[in-house]
């Protein structure tokens, strides 16, 4: 377990102003802002090279009032952007560290292409669920893969050190709180101790840990996880032996749409474009528009655990978007059938009901009677032939509880006091998703990820350059 320290008489052979545990998105991002503020900053990444959950998203990030907006005639604000969190949340995310958040969204998405270059692009044609605005930010290949790419890309051009394989195991620490440094594993066992001036938790969660899962989020005790499997709750751990709050751990992210047996990532777009799923028995079970998170319980709760999406010639054109996708399709994951019954056939769908569902979802987008569910068929076109589907479970991707951080990103105690140089971004952190599953609205994880990884950056700075 991970552990922290009293830091009296450890020696540290190498100190750097700012630390930074972790190369996703928030780490990466972090260091470039610690590096812009004028302190010299060094990543600690645990695998060969960076990736964390950043790299199995779909790199989404969504951001209100940028340039890339402006540019297509986008009319967004911080505060419409945040209602649209607080409405999915039901209110129950703070509504300062919402508003923050949200007001530094185009600012830090604007200085991630301007001044880093980031080839980030305005992703249009479709919302997420709850979203009011075209919002979401991704590379063209909508690949979180490829997001991080382009933030080591960054990361390299303006010298920014980056030692991976490099496990952090210990922290040291003064009796107030203060970090004075760090030890870390290498895989060929050897250890090393690194010190610092500020410290940025950018480790993210602990859905790779299922005894944390099991304890804060019972309902997907046993799930599939998809995430990264390193999420094992370190900044938790560390957080906590320090004298942090914690909140919100009941708090997570789902998906409803994983290629199954393949474990590949299926746009919620193909649902939120005129889509739908069914189970074993060719009958539709929700409203898929409420949101891909909430989905993955009433997956999981169909027979056999599985559900298949079905849709259309169209809305596969609108899948090749996504590398992901490409990826399912290589992989055979993908049905096509010239009919409806074709399909069912293929899928192991009995041809009847599937046929009667298509008809109603017909009937539905032609304004005749009401759906039991609550979706709104009527906005987007029918489904025509031909057809496809491809089999689907639902997995916990990403846990949005943690430390309770305020609006700098500084790491608090219960009584609301900062911990003296310790910040967090990220997963590590609590975030702005509610309490629960249906609280997170698309893109929250790296929402979180970036401006909160940007604060910190700024912050560690600050604090180095002040002494810590």
């Amino acid at each position: 377990m991970s552990s922290v320290l009293p830091a009296a008489g450890v020696d540290f052979p190498l100190e750097v102003p700012v630390l930074v545990i972790g190369g996703g998105a928030c780490g990466l991002i972090a260091a470039l802002a610690a590096h812009d503020a004028g302190a010299e900053v060094l990543v600690l990444e645990r695998d060969p090279s960076p990736s964390g959950s950043t790299a199995m998203s779909s790199g989404m990030i969504p951001a209100a009032g940028t340039v890339l907006q402006k540019a297509r005639g986008v009319e967004d604000t911080p505060a419409i952007m945040a209602a649209d969190i607080q409405a999915k949340a039901h209110g129950e995310n703070d509504a300062t560290m919402v508003a923050t958040i949200c007001a530094a969204s185009g600012p830090t998405v604007d200085w991630l292409v301007q001044q880093h270059h980031v080839p980030l692009t305005l992703v249009e044609g479709f919302l997420y669920p709850g979203h009011s605005k075209p919002r979401m930010h991704a590379l063209a290949s909508r690949s979180g893969a490829d997001l991080v790419g382009g933030l080591l890309a960054a990361t390299q051009a303006v010298g920014i050190d980056i030692v991976c394989d490099a496990t952090v195991t210990t922290l040291f620490a003064d009796a107030d709180g203060r970090v004075q440094g760090v030890a870390l594993l290498r895989p060929d066992g050897s250890s090393e101790r690194i010190g610092c001036k500020a410290l940025v938790l950018a480790c993210s969660g602990f859905g790779g840990n299922a005894d944390l899962v099991a304890r804060h989020i019972p309902e997907l005790k046993g799930a599939q996880y998809y995430g990264h499997t390193g999420n094992r709750g370190d900044a938790l751990f560390w957080g906590e032996q320090l004298g942090a709050a914690v909140q919100n751990l009941g708090a997570y992210q789902g998906h409803g749409s994983l290629a199954m047996p393949h474990a590949i990532l299926i746009t919620w777009a193909l649902m939120m474009e005129g889509g739908f799923q069914v189970n074993a028995k060719a009958e539709r079970f929700s409203c898929e528009h409420d949101g891909y998170s909430e989905q993955a319980m009433r997956v999981i709760a169909q027979p056999g655990g599985v559900a298949w999406n079905i849709y259309d010639e169209r809305l596969h054109k609108l899948g090749l978007d996504f590398e992901d996708y490409h990826d399912a399709l290589k992989g055979g994951a993908i049905k096509q059938a010239a009919s409806i019954e074709a399909l069912a056939e293929l899928c192991g769908l009995p041809p009847q009901q599937l046929a009667a569902t298509l008809a109603e979802t017909h009937m539905l987008a032609a304004g005749r009677g009401a759906d039991r569910f609550g979706r709104d068929f009527t906005q987007k076109p029918a489904l025509m032939a031909p057809f496809y589907a491809v089999k689907v479970t639902g997995a916990l991707f990403h846990t949005q509880g943690g430390l309770r951080v305020d609006t700098d990103a500084r790491v608090l105690r219960p009584d609301g006091s900062a911990l003296p140089n310790l910040l967090a971004g990220g997963g590590a952190a609590c975030g702005i998703s509610g309490k629960g599953r249906d609280g997170y609205l698309s893109g929250n994880g790296l929402l979180a990820a970036t401006v909160l990884g940007a604060k910190a950056g700024r912050m560690a700075a600050m604090l180095a350059n002040k002494g810590g």
